[in-house]
């Protein structure tokens, strides 16, 4: 009997339920406010598939009302102007959330860039501020892709309780915040990287996989177990388009769900983040003493990130 082809886990359909409550919320702080909460996206450098990425972000913006601002830094000094461009957007109070194009050039140091963005308006958890409240487990801002990657699995009604789950990579903005989500919904997680000895064990014990290495095709079929779960967090271009660090074609054949690259993640990281953004204006109109009104009408309406509550053993 011919078994049945991957369920595909698209990120559309969630991410356009996510924008349209946004965009709601977007009109309503207009109509409280006199102006949209502003998303400024800061470049430093063009790293193709993060430039294709941002593009997509500031025509989500548009799209749903809200203020999306490319701040290019240019120079011969990139990294200064980097620090004095987010400290400037920290201070202007009509910016909601700022967000910085990765990887940085070279040239440019990452923890002095990251420690100039103000926590309040670090809508993709990348200060140490969040990072550290998401590890403890409390509320704080998760990386976008990280909050994508585990609503595309609940979203979908992908159990996670109790399941094997393996997390390939360890960066900071996605790998290690997967695995502290994954954990907070009672998964038993390992996360794989560049030194793991034999990562094809590793994956073919999993239910659930979740690749987020950066390396094009580094996952294939003959690696994952019978009916996993795939979730490709990767954004490669190879030969002008855009591909995954999972080998779709073989993968597909072994999994029961599998996300594709592009349509999966992508879109619902973009939405997610732009929830994020409404989140924090109505976080600081608040703190101004101006958001009493706005957060009686519009408060429950936009998707935020799960509650983060401390775990037990």
């Amino acid at each position: 009997m011919a078994r049945a082809p991957a369920r595909l886990l698209l990120g559309g359909p969630l991410a356009q339920a996510i924008l349209a409550t946004v965009a709601t919320e977007a009109s309503l702080y207009r109509e409280s406010h006199g102006h949209p909460p502003a998303l400024a996206v800061v470049v430093c450098g063009h790293e193709a598939p993060s430039m294709v990425y941002l593009r997509q972000i500031l025509r989500g913006c548009e799209k749903v009302g809200l203020d999306g601002r490319l701040v290019e830094i240019e120079g011969e000094d990139p990294e200064r102007g980097l620090i004095d461009a987010l400290r400037g957007l920290g201070e202007d109070p009509t910016v909601a959330g700022i967000i910085v194009q990765m990887p940085l050039p070279q040239t440019v140091r990452l923890r002095p860039v990251v420690e100039a963005i103000d926590p309040a308006k670090d809508i993709d958890g990348i200060h140490p501020l969040n990072a550290g409240l998401v590890r403890l487990g409390y509320d704080g801002f998760v990386p976008a892709t990280a909050h994508a990657t585990l609503e595309i699995l609940k979203g979908h009604g992908i159990e996670i309780a109790g399941r094997e789950a393996v997390v390939v990579g360890r960066s900071t903005v996605v790998g290690m915040p997967v695995a502290f989500l994954l954990v907070r919904e009672n998964a038993t997680v390992t996360v794989c990287h560049s030194k793991t000895r034999d990562l094809r064990r590793h994956v073919r014990g999993a239910e659930i996989v979740v690749v987020a290495a950066g390396h094009p095709g580094l996952v294939t079929g003959d690696m994952l177990r019978r009916g996993a779960v795939v979730v490709d967090v990767g954004i490669n271009a190879v030969d002008g388009r855009l591909v995954g660090d999972v080998d779709f074609p073989s993968a597909e054949r072994v999994a029961s769900a599998i996300t594709p690259v592009p349509g999966g993640v992508g879109p619902l990281t973009n939405a997610l983040l732009l929830a994020h953004l409404m989140r924090a204006a109505r976080r600081q109109a608040e703190a101004r003493g101006a958001g009493a009104t706005a957060r009686s009408d519009i408060g429950a309406v936009v998707p935020t990130i799960p509650s983060l509550t401390r775990g037990g053993s």
